[in-house]
């Protein structure tokens, strides 16, 4: 039979806790000169630039509020056919991380979790302008984490 002890667990046994208290639409931004008409005789081609970045501010020793700002820009020649800029935020909290753990939570695990918010934000703008529905890639944070760690750490940041 097993037996259950009362015992306090001792401090660090427990590992990195992450929970996410809250995510909300902090800002959004939608922008279409012309509607959803496309420039005489041409056909749906557009260009697409996409942007995302990151920001953390502490709330309080345990706590993050992590911004995911994603601005995609539409153009067909040099017409802007739309912009969208949505700053997705979830407010983490963060208990028992290393500072190096943190920095990668903050910098990979959180902007993970809250894109699918910000991409469902982007789309539906893109949609309610009247334009096709337009759905962000899929991104590996992970991967980019490791890209801006690299580049930092050897001085080539942009």
């Amino acid at each position: 039979m097993n037996e259950v002890s009362n015992e306090a667990v001792p401090a660090g046994a427990v590992g990195v806790q992450v929970m996410l208290q809250t995510v909300y639409l902090k800002d959004c931004s939608y922008e279409s000169p012309n509607g959803p008409r496309l420039p005489t005789n041409q056909t749906w081609e557009p260009k697409f630039q996409l942007n995302m970045n990151t920001a953390a501010e502490e709330i309080s020793p345990d706590v993050r509020e992590v911004l995911l700002t994603i601005t995609l820009e539409a153009k067909q020649g040099d017409a802007t056919l739309y912009l969208v800029e949505v700053k997705q935020a979830g407010v983490f909290t963060i208990a028992g991380a290393s500072v190096e753990e943190l920095k990668r939570i903050v910098g990979s695990f959180c902007p993970s979790v809250l894109f699918p918010y910000a991409r469902e934000a982007v789309s539906h703008l893109i949609v309610k302008g009247g334009f096709p529905n337009f759905l962000l890639p899929l991104v590996n944070f992970d991967a980019l984490f490791e890209q801006a760690s690299q580049e930092q750490a050897s001085g080539t940041v942009n």
